[in-house]
């Protein structure tokens, strides 16, 4: 148990600061809709606010919904990431290293549920920056380093479930 713990405490705080800090510094060096670009006609940072979820899935429902929803959902996602990790087997070695994809992306999904919840109880919504967009033409949703912890441990996760099943 203790190793599963320390795999989850030590991803999800690099998460947390890494997330953090990133948005530190689009929050002091930007101003809102401020842009940047890194790589032309590619990538910009770009400071928006997002007050939805995930690539503002949300934004536009009514806020009395949206804020129960924002407020609510992470601390319910975070209790079941930690009943699955708790309920990953990992006495031996073997074990724990044959368990190693789920426990990373439930660790991943952890810390970037709280990188982005921390946002919500400091300002109200989550800060995002990473924008990313083809010519201006293309444009996905602007998001941040909790974004991407989550959506690789989510795609992690999903690769773990069919490595489970085709053994």
């Amino acid at each position: 148990m203790l190793k599963k713990i320390s795999l989850l405490f030590c991803i999800s705080i690099a998460i947390i600061c890494l997330d953090q800090l990133s948005k530190a510094y689009i929050q002091t060096q930007f101003g809102l809709h401020d842009t940047k670009a890194l790589i032309d006609g590619f990538l910009n940072l770009t400071s928006a606010r997002n007050y939805g979820a995930a690539f503002g899935f949300l934004e536009n429902t009514h806020p009395e919904f949206r804020d129960w929803f924002m407020f609510g959902v992470p601390p319910i996602v975070c209790v079941i990431v930690l009943t699955l990790i708790y309920q990953i087997k990992s006495e031996g070695l073997a074990e724990f290293k044959n368990n190693m994809l789920q426990l990373v992306s439930l660790s991943l999904i952890f810390g970037g549920a709280v990188g982005n919840y921390i946002d919500r109880l400091h300002y109200g919504y989550v800060v995002d920056f990473i924008d990313v967009h083809w010519n201006l033409d293309h444009t996905f949703p602007t998001f941040n380093i909790a974004d991407c912890a989550i959506v690789i441990g989510v795609l992690l996760l999903i690769v773990s479930l069919f490595q489970e099943k085709s053994a």
